[in-house]
């Protein structure tokens, strides 16, 4: 009876193994999220917030974007080369990072005109670091279909970090047990993906100067354009954070970052699980057909039957459920769930198929696109400021452009699947 619940085909069953470990790492979190409201104030949540979007932005280039080739090669042996060459680029980043800090600290506290981040800067370095190693160590085991391991270092990092946060907090250690819950629990998930690899020997010694410089040649158009269209990106959601941290206060963003943090779940529980496994199968389909049809339209069906009722449902109680859960203290935050819910299920449909760019080698596209969110979001925060308009009048702006934005995107990668 229970074989013949199980999923048919070999995507279905991929997806689903992806979906059950990310369900129980995202469980972990929403399940103590009304503790740690509890613990924590929305000043704290501010601040790490703060951090993680510094370390977002420069964790976003430490490969030099050439994680995303490391599907690409029909080798093996290329694909680890690839892998390597994303190591010394990370390693050399972090470094660099590091020695800016040391020199330029007091100045970097003053732009971000917050003194509690001040001792934490020096730890952005460390951070870019284990999100480099995890970004190539998570391709990587994709490329060799590791589901199972990606599940369970998802799970393994998650609890982790519970436990920290949980602990620090009960301990009254303020934003301190946040921060450091993400550092260490990064940590423990790229050791346990790296099993995968150190135990095969014989493709570790495949590595080569030779190789490297010549699949770095190769795949050039990584951080020729890709790497700007992830920063854009990047900094679309994560400048716009420091900016809000900026014009209105660290608290608004601490509400704010509680949205972004339970809304942005389906994306990564479900949208990322299937973005995923679409990568390899339509990489595949690619490279058998020369096209990504098949997977982009079977794909994107999937996230419009689960995303639609699931955002609608949420859209009617999301106010409610959040002053219920975490307290009245954080109904504000659930008014601004409600105006982003609309934004929030359209990227949960486009952001898993934008990875057909890449597939398609159609890197400029997808950079120019990237940087043309970038400036809307940079031109609403302007407008918004300059007018003085209301935080939640300039996130009804926001969802509408954004919105908008990523709608026309959408035709524009399926007109050239169609292609």
């Amino acid at each position: 009876m229970i074989k013949k619940l199980k999923p048919k085909s070999e995507f279905s069953r991929n997806v689903l193994t992806l979906m059950t470990g990310t369900t129980i790492a995202q469980a972990i979190p929403i399940g103590i999220s009304p503790i740690l409201t509890r613990l924590y104030t929305p000043e704290d949540f501010g601040l790490l917030t703060l951090f993680v979007a510094i370390t977002s932005i420069f964790g976003s280039i430490a490969n030099a974007r050439y994680e995303l080739a490391i599907m690409l090669p029909k080798k093996d042996e290329d694909a680890i080369n690839i892998f390597a060459l994303g190591f010394i680029i990370t390693s050399v980043i972090s470094l660099m990072l590091l020695v800016l800090v040391f020199v330029f600290h007091n100045y970097f506290v003053t732009v971000l005109n917050n003194e509690k981040i001040g001792a934490w800067l020096y730890f952005v370095s460390i951070a870019v670091f284990f999100t480099g190693i995890f970004n190539i160590l998570n391709y990587f085991n994709n490329r060799k279909k590791y589901y199972r391991g990606i599940a369970k270092a998802t799970i393994f990092k998650s609890v982790i970090t519970a436990v920290i946060q949980l602990s620090v907090g009960f301990l009254k250690g303020g934003v301190g047990g946040l921060i450091s819950g993400q550092l260490i629990s990064q940590m423990f998930a790229n050791i346990r993906l790296l099993k995968s690899i150190r135990n095969d020997e014989v493709l570790l010694s495949k590595i080569s100067k030779v190789k490297i410089i010549a699949l770095a040649k190769k795949y050039k158009d990584f951080p020729k354009f890709t790497l700007w269209a992830g920063l854009a990106n990047t900094l679309s959601v994560h400048l716009t954070n420091i900016l809000i941290s900026l014009l209105y206060s660290v608290t608004t963003l601490g509400f704010y970052s509680l949205v972004q943090r339970l809304l942005g779940m389906p994306s990564a529980l479900i949208g990322g699980s299937i973005g995923h496994v679409f990568f390899q199968e339509a990489t595949k389909e690619k490279q058998l057909t020369g096209s990504t049809k098949k997977s982009f339209n079977a794909t994107l069906k999937k996230l419009l039957i689960i995303g639609l009722p699931s955002f609608a449902i949420l859209y009617f109680i999301v106010e409610e459920l959040f002053a219920f859960a975490f307290g009245e203290e954080w109904r504000v935050a659930g008014v601004y769930a409600e105006k982003t819910i609309p934004l929030f299920f359209i990227s949960f449909v486009v952001r898993p198929l934008t990875i057909t760019n890449q597939i398609n080698l159609k890197n400029k596209l997808g950079m120019q696109w990237q940087f043309g969110l970038f400036l809307l979001y940079m031109s609403i925060i302007y407008l918004s400021d300059y007018l003085e308009l209301p935080f939640v009048e300039t996130l009804n702006v926001i969802v509408f452009v954004i919105s908008a934005y990523y709608l026309y995107f959408l035709f524009l990668i399926n007109k050239h699947v169609k292609r």
